[in-house]
């Protein structure tokens, strides 16, 4: 049967390929052949950098993408007065630490690197399924397997929940977060997001509270897999 393409369609699952070829390459350089007098030839230092560059860019922009959230809702606010007004919208800084640019055309970069590297007399599908170039060869996936990996870190007065696809972007829909705000009532649905890495958006606490977030993937328009474990974070005061 023949394998599907090995790069996945949306730009979260790209970022997240192209970083676990940066991450998992070095121990296979000798024997593709991919080192020049001990260091890596240009085409894997470029690819590095392009990694790090999309995988910030990607995530910078759902920053962007939550904080316009944030700003519609103050804006239809201040237009339409009501109860419950919105926390005041920011505008999200660059990080300081953001990679430098690198030239257009890392997706045909990165092709042309698996191609040459696809055609090396060494070149195993062991190896590249490490590296995340091997396309899925039509078997289902199991999704009773799965589990998503949440980290929750303060951000500019907002938490931010990293997560990803683990590798599976092409067979899951979105991701499920729910949210524990320590008040007495429980879990609570937070949002359905599509996209890696989501910004919670509610006010903080005047007073100390802990808030907890467990998630669960989807596909096919159902929960698929297992509950994240929980994660926990104290806010406000």
């Amino acid at each position: 049967m023949a394998k599907s393409d090995y790069m996945p369609g949306d730009d979260g699952g790209k970022a997240e390929l192209f970083i676990r070829f940066r991450d998992n390459i070095t121990p296979n350089l000798a024997t593709l052949g991919l080192l020049e007098g001990g260091n890596p030839v240009p085409e894997i230092v470029q690819q590095a950098a392009d990694a790090t560059y999309f995988r910030a860019a990607v995530d910078f922009l759902g920053t962007i993408q939550q904080s316009a959230q944030g700003w519609t809702a103050w804006k239809n606010f201040v237009r339409d007065g009501g109860p419950g007004a919105p926390p005041n919208p920011v505008v999200p800084p660059l990080p300081g630490s953001f990679p430098a640019a690198v030239l257009p055309g890392i997706v045909s970069r990165f092709r042309a690197l698996v191609k040459s590297i696809k055609a090396h007399r060494n070149y195993t599908e062991s190896i590249g399924q490490t590296l995340g170039i091997e396309g899925d060869d039509g078997s289902d996936l199991d999704f009773a397997s799965l589990k998503p990996v949440l980290n929750v870190r303060l951000n500019g007065g907002q938490v931010e929940i990293p997560w990803n696809w683990n590798g599976f972007s092409g067979k899951l829909d979105a991701i499920e977060i729910h949210v524990d705000r320590g008040d007495g009532k429980g879990f609570s649905l937070l949002t359905i997001d599509t996209t890696a890495g989501y910004t919670d958006t509610a006010a903080l606490p005047a007073t100390p509270a802990r808030w907890t977030y467990k998630a669960i993937y989807r596909g096919d328009d159902s929960r698929a897999g297992q509950w994240s474990d929980e994660a926990t974070i104290n806010v406000g005061g």
